[in-house]
């Protein structure tokens, strides 16, 4: 069971907090007077942090060779993203802080020609009604919709006039990375308790505090603190093991209670779902928050406990086990320390909301790093299907962010809603490469 005062894990969260803060101070040591505001500064915030000792912008990656990993858990946080880095002209690398965009060729883009546009330029006009805000996209986004017969040579047409294709490279000058898969459950469920539906889905406590310390100080903008008022102290959240064994923590925020315990914990892993009612009503949900705390996979558990064999380390294969051991089930979900609260969402929208702040597409949504590909942004995907070596070349727009979703090639591709893309996105974990397609006429506006 894990604890909040468990010592080597606040030791390890307070480590890496004050290695955080020693990175920011020492890249000043060339400029004294900055240097000296920025510790001044940042000193009002060091007890905070150690107290918080949390790692809410600190997640897992999965690796290449982490076969054990279950479906990443894609956390869509709607909001505008802040201003995007542009890229230098086309003859010139851009390095980015956790990829190189390197200048490509059309031609490079395998299948280009094969590829249906057309939902990929509908995903790209959803983005656009956020990106249409900002300089940097405003003129490919005018030319996208004033696109009066969007067929293929037209579409074609319209992205190679308005787009430039970087190949994303990895940090360590590899092309190729992970591509997994999302989808949106369906659970059964009510809006009482009952005997049947016994676990509630939670909304967002208005007791959990963030603290986004990027508005003051851009060196930290990617960390946020999550915690709760203890008295006149600020202390970690509660964690998934307390909230379990002590429901009245979030009585009074239960919106929906559901049958399925297991099937409860992938929806806060996917991060928005659907929930149906005994009458057949239909009840859309989304990500709302988290609790601030690490995420660890409960599929490596498995395997290292010797429950599972590597190969069945999936989402269906974990479902599997818990249906099998109901008594253990409860013990293993308590290992991940992290829980997310969710929101109801508008019957009517097309798909989940996604961080960039539109409906995805199923198919054509993905998410990404965007300290890697900005948000919105075109990509061309070169991946294969879950579990075959079937080529899947498409054209897709990133439109949402994950915990897991880290690094230079990394995507999270989303399947949409239903059986199928359950199963697709339960065994996607492919090799793949990707470019982004940058605006052509803004590739030397500042940022």
């Amino acid at each position: 069971m894990t604890k909040i005062n468990n010592p080597a894990a606040s030791a390890a969260s307070t480590t890496s907090n004050h290695h955080i803060i020693r990175n920011l101070l020492s890249n000043k040591v060339h400029n004294n007077q900055r240097s000296y505001i920025l510790m001044e500064k940042l000193s009002y915030f060091i007890l905070l942090i150690v107290l918080l000792s949390l790692a809410a912008c600190s997640t897992s990656t999965v690796s290449p060779t982490d076969k054990t990993s279950q479906p990443v858990e894609t956390i869509s946080t709607p909001q505008v993203p802040t201003a995007i880095q542009t890229p230098s002209p086309p003859d010139t690398e851009k390095v980015f802080t956790k990829s190189i965009h390197k200048p490509a060729s059309w031609s490079a883009l395998v299948g280009w020609e094969n590829d249906n546009l057309l939902p990929a330029w509908q995903a790209f006009i959803k983005s656009c009604s956020v990106l249409s805000q900002q300089v940097f996209w405003k003129a490919s986004c005018q030319a996208a919709t004033s696109l009066s017969k969007p067929d293929h040579a037209a579409l074609s047409k319209f992205f190679r006039n308005n787009f430039v294709p970087y190949q994303i490279i990895n940090k360590d000058n590899t092309e190729e990375g992970i591509v997994t898969g999302y989808y949106e459950p369906l659970l059964k469920g009510s809006r009482k308790p009952s005997a049947q539906y016994r676990y509630p889905i939670h909304s967002a406590p208005p007791e959990l505090l963030t603290i986004n310390l990027g508005t003051l100080y851009p060196e930290v903008k990617d960390l946020r603190l999550r915690g709760r008022l203890d008295g006149r102290k600020i202390v970690p959240y509660y964690t998934r093991a307390e909230i379990m064994q002590n429901p009245k923590l979030l009585s009074q925020h239960e919106f929906l209670w559901v049958e399925d315990e297991i099937e409860l914990f992938f929806l806060q892993v996917q991060g928005s779902g659907r929930v149906m009612l005994d009458n057949g009503e239909i009840i859309k949900i989304g990500y709302a928050d988290q609790n601030g705390h690490p995420y660890n996979s409960i599929g490596k558990l498995l395997v290292q406990r010797g429950e599972l064999l590597l190969e069945n380390a999936s989402m269906q294969g974990i479902k599997q086990w818990g249906k099998k051991n109901p008594s253990k089930l409860p013990e293993l979900l308590k290992q991940n320390a992290r829980y997310v609260f969710f929101r109801e969402l508008p019957a009517d929208i097309s798909g989940p909301i996604g961080a960039l702040g539109v409906p995805l597409t199923a198919g054509r949504s993905i998410a990404i790093d965007p300290q890697s590909i900005p948000q919105g942004a075109p990509v061309f995907l070169a991946t294969t299907w879950p579990n075959t070596n079937k080529p899947l070349n498409r054209l897709m727009v990133a439109q949402d962010v994950g915990s897991a979703i880290t690094g230079g090639v990394r995507a999270d591709f989303f399947w949409g809603f239903g059986e199928e893309a359950a199963n697709q996105a339960g065994k996607m974990k492919q090799n793949g490469k990707m470019w982004v397609l940058m605006p052509k006429n803004n590739l030397t506006v500042s940022r």
